[in-house]
């Protein structure tokens, strides 16, 4: 039997957790979240002079009685915040050992039950070369089991697209709160507009790039024919060590950028590898 994404030890250490968000607005359904704006929940605000139209069950007779002036009391509103986690199943998210869409998956899992704990809308959007379309929104304690049979079932699907995909799913980031999108970001296409698709919705945005650590620093030698995962093209190569600096300093390359096009776009990005804890991985991103 397959270990569950999240063990019992993880889920105590996350249950102390809460997921917030830096522009979350009231949602349609009442939270246990406080938002900035003032409204009509459980806790007091600040006072503000009455006008006419206000409503009478508000005003502090206490104040009226001191200063013969009507003052009303405001109160921070609940607010439900919405947490979308996107997963990419492209072919290179199977590499690895660990495999990088474990990986991936249990990160999700993780932030997904913290969000679940806190009572916000948690969906779950798996892509390639397109949107597989998103979940069901999850919500509550009771949820959890449901969420994680959703992660579970996502395998390594076709080859990657990531701008056409985010094209695709911004418009579907409905509500106000976090996004949180799993990839290894490798795409010959690069990844810039998706980024900038994402960036456009106005959520707090956090990418979690997954590589595996042969991907990072690879232990092969000699002659070799690597085959592409994603579209099957192939190239023979010899391994030298001078080739291994080389393509040591190209990946820097492609993580620096990734940095520069995430921070560009006011989006929070952690750099990983599938071989790390998973759960230090999502304690950090969730602390942070």
């Amino acid at each position: 039997m397959p270990e569950p994404l999240l063990t019992p030890d993880v889920l105590r250490k996350l249950e102390t957790l809460e997921l917030v968000s830096r522009k979350a607005r009231a949602g349609r359904t009442r939270g246990d979240r406080l938002s900035k704006r003032k409204g009509r929940g459980a806790e007091f605000a600040d006072f503000r002079p009455y006008t006419s139209g206000d409503d009478l069950r508000f005003l502090d007779w206490g104040l009226f009685a001191r200063f013969e002036r009507l003052f009303l009391r405001l109160f921070l509103e609940d607010e439900d915040l919405h947490v979308h986690l996107l997963l990419d199943v492209s072919r290179s998210m199977a590499f690895g050992d660990p495999q990088k869409l474990l990986f991936a998956k249990r990160v999700a899992a993780a932030i997904g039950f913290v969000g679940l704990v806190n009572l916000d809308r948690v969906t779950v959007t798996a892509f390639a070369e397109k949107s597989f379309g998103k979940s069901p929104g999850f919500r509550g304690r009771p949820s959890l089991a449901r969420l994680m049979a959703a992660l579970e079932a996502l395998e390594p699907a076709a080859a990657g697209d990531f701008n056409r995909s985010m094209r695709m799913i911004a418009p579907t980031l409905t509500g106000r709160g976090v996004v949180v999108v799993l990839s290894d970001f490798l795409d010959k296409a690069g990844v810039a507009d998706g980024l900038r698709f994402l960036a456009s919705r106005g959520m707090d945005t956090t990418a979690v790039q997954v590589l595996a650590p042969e991907e990072v620093e690879p232990t092969v030698a000699g002659d070799l024919r690597l085959t592409d995962s994603e579209d099957g093209a192939g190239a023979e190569v010899t391994v030298t060590a001078d080739l291994l600096n080389r393509y040591r300093r190209a990946v820097a390359a492609f993580r620096a950028r990734l940095a520069s096009d995430c921070g560009r776009l006011g989006i929070s990005l952690l750099q990983t590898t599938s071989d790390l804890p998973f759960d230090r991985v999502a304690l950090r991103m969730l602390r942070t």
